[in-house]
């Protein structure tokens, strides 16, 4: 109804096919009760009107004033006794009054457009409400209703929310992926558009990530589920989204707490407006319709309606993006920072490590991709973090990778095999060792030794992998902010500085531990600033809690670091993080716009009524009519324009 926001986003059931897109769901208008009420008191009062303007007897067109004051009046005027039972005054509650005060006195027809403005407005409002739940909605029919698992004995269809984190599942083309997980075999182009916003498919390949209901386009992808269907991308997204809708930001809490009083001075007022001209003389029926006319124009319903809309816009359209903010607290916040603070690794950093040198010594006999096979051929059967980077490094040359024999490891140690009759070992390098040669790394990377029969043949290099939109991101942010980010890294100053040279920042402080990053974040708070941190792991968890706003990395980020966060980046990509602080400020600057028009709208009505002479019609429409444009104004933010990552 008028003067209330609906925030829960109910989820709809999930009928999308499996191998097709499907259709964008929006909320049919006459799906709704309010819209079907308000229809059926509208087509009421449009009946009686010409009726009773014609000088019709009232008995042919009384009835039907009657429908629509009954159909557009009923749910609001028992919302409002409810809300008296509990001791509270709903402003609903006043405009059935009014209109009820207008029968009264002989204005039958102002009380039923009253009436009819009134329902059709809120029937507006339920509509917009339901069109923000469809955006988020929708992303449930992104997912397949059922998956193809791959078992000993074959292929089988199973419910997509039957698959279990380690199954097997096999996607054809122009499929939908059904659940989160990693391509173990197969290459394809998938289209992601719909969690990335990626323009154009992404390649994938055996080691790949891939999401539920994303559509493989080309090529079969034999997919291991990393992820509980119920725990997906698309499902996290709809349930924090969900989650957030039903909070409510200080400006809101604020406005409701003061709405009460507000009501209770509007019928104080009103009881005046009426009582002092009828004490002096004026007439019943003339000083009761200004009473009216006032207590219709000075409620608070464009007030009430001005920032729950465009908060809750700004979080399903944040969602879309596969941005999860936690609440409208959270959205209000983000729009507030003035400062960011930046976690490296993970972070800025992709937290995994890759080689970047191969430097085989002179006198070996080997090249550097004869170096590289040979590490490749020792570390192949090892986990080990630095084993994969090196193996991934071997085989984006396209060497061939040796068998080995008799491989072991030991932590701390590396690993040893034999290669080819010869034992090959491959481990890092001591830094204190002057035997080693380490030149160039200055600790900002981690150096590998390789040695065949106990001679050294050369060095790996391996750094960890800068993220390719760090350095837009940390610019988008300097520009949002007039500051630039701070580096605050639990990492040695020299990795740390690299990272800063890469990313342009100044303001680097290494070596920190938790409670390090907490009080470099309270530093700044205490000096009058508003930071923004963003961070992925468990030590990342105290500065997020501790920060104005927190935003954590959601790809590789621990689940603390996930609860502590306001925000979650599902995808890892840094320039979402300066889009929604962007997009909270757009919602913050609209919930402005809204008060200002509201409090336009009733202050010169208000006075329009008390110093003139304001028809109970014009007053009708200048009310509804503002608390519908607020309304409207703030469901801007679902536009997809409205996200602008650039």
């Amino acid at each position: 109804m008028v003067c209330r926001v609906s925030t829960t986003l109910a989820p709809a059931p999930r009928t999308a096919p499996a191998a097709a897109a499907p259709p964008r769901r929006r909320t049919r208008v006459l799906a709704l009760p309010e819209a079907r009420w308000a229809l059926l008191s509208l087509v009421a009062f449009l009946a009686a009107l010409p009726l009773d303007l014609g000088s019709a007897p009232a008995w042919t067109y009384g009835p039907l004033y009657a429908v629509a004051y009954a159909a557009g009046g009923w749910e609001p005027a028992l919302e409002g006794l409810r809300a008296l039972r509990e001791k509270t005054l709903d402003v609903d509650l006043l405009m059935i009054v009014a209109a009820l005060g207008a029968a009264a006195i002989g204005q039958v027809l102002d009380g039923a457009l009253l009436i009819v403005i009134f329902a059709t407005s809120g029937a507006l409002e339920a509509l917009a409400t339901a069109r923000t739940a469809d955006s988020v909605r929708g992303l449930l029919d992104l997912a397949p209703t059922t998956a193809t698992r791959l078992r000993e004995g074959g292929e089988e269809t199973v419910p997509a929310a039957d698959l279990a984190v380690g199954d097997l599942v096999l996607v054809r083309p122009g499929e939908r992926i059904g659940a989160d997980g990693t391509v173990v075999e197969g290459t394809g182009e998938v289209d992601q558009a719909t969690i990335t916003g990626e323009s154009l498919p992404a390649l994938k390949r055996p080691g790949d990530d891939v999401f539920a209901g994303t559509l493989n386009g080309t090529g079969a992808l034999r997919v291991r589920v990393g992820r509980d269907p119920a725990d997906s991308v698309i499902a996290r997204i709809v349930t924090l989204v969900e989650e957030a809708s039903r909070t409510k930001a200080p400006t809101q809490l604020f406005i409701e707490k003061i709405e009460q009083r507000y009501s209770v001075g509007v019928v104080v007022a009103t009881l005046a407006v009426f009582g002092i001209p009828l004490a002096f003389g004026a007439d019943l029926t003339a000083a009761l319709l200004r009473a009216m006319t006032f207590m219709i124009v000075a409620s608070p319903c464009a007030v009430v309606l001005a920032t729950m809309p465009p908060l809750l816009s700004a979080i399903a359209n944040a969602g879309r993006h596969g941005v999860l903010v936690k609440s409208a607290v959270a959205m209000e916040r983000l729009g507030e920072i003035d400062t960011a603070a930046l976690d490296k690794t993970g972070t800025l950093t992709e937290g995994t490590p890759e080689v970047t040198a191969v430097r085989p010594l002179a006198g070996s006999g080997l090249d550097e991709d004869a170096l590289l096979a040979l590490a490749a051929a020792a570390e192949h059967p090892s986990e080990h973090p630095l084993a994969r980077a090196i193996v991934a490094a071997a085989r984006d040359r396209g060497l061939r990778i040796a068998p080995a024999d008799d491989f072991t490891a030991a932590p701390g140690r590396g690993v040893t095999a034999v290669i080819d009759g010869r034992t090959v070992h491959v481990g890092r390098a001591d830094p204190t060792d002057p035997t080693d040669p380490t030149e160039g790394a200055a600790g900002a990377e981690t150096t590998v030794r390789v040695t065949r029969d106990g001679a050294l043949l050369g060095t790996l290099a391996l750094t960890d992998r800068l993220r390719a939109d760090a350095a837009r991101a940390t610019t988008r942010l300097t520009a949002l902010t007039g500051t630039a980010p701070t580096l605050l890294t639990g990492d040695h100053a020299a990795a740390a500085a690299r990272v800063a040279d890469a990313t342009g920042i100044t303001d680097v402080r290494a070596g920190l531990l938790p409670e390090g990053k907490v009080e470099a974040v309270r530093e700044q708070e205490r000096a009058g600033r508003k930071v923004l941190f963003v961070g992925d792991g468990v030590n990342d968890a105290p500065a997020l809690a501790a920060a104005h706003a927190g935003v954590a990395m959601g790809g590789a980020g621990s689940d603390l670091a996930l609860e502590t966060a306001d925000a979650i980046v599902v995808r890892d990509e840094l320039t979402a993080v300066p889009a929604v602080v962007r997009l909270s400020r757009h919602a913050r600057r609209l919930v402005v716009q809204n008060l200002a028009v509201a409090g336009v709208f009733i202050t010169v009505l208000v006075l329009w009524d008390l110093v003139g002479h304001l028809p109970l019609p014009l007053g009708v429409a200048g009310h509804e009519g503002s608390t519908v444009l607020v309304g409207l104004n703030g469901l801007r933010l679902l536009r997809e324009s409205a996200w602008r990552p650039e």
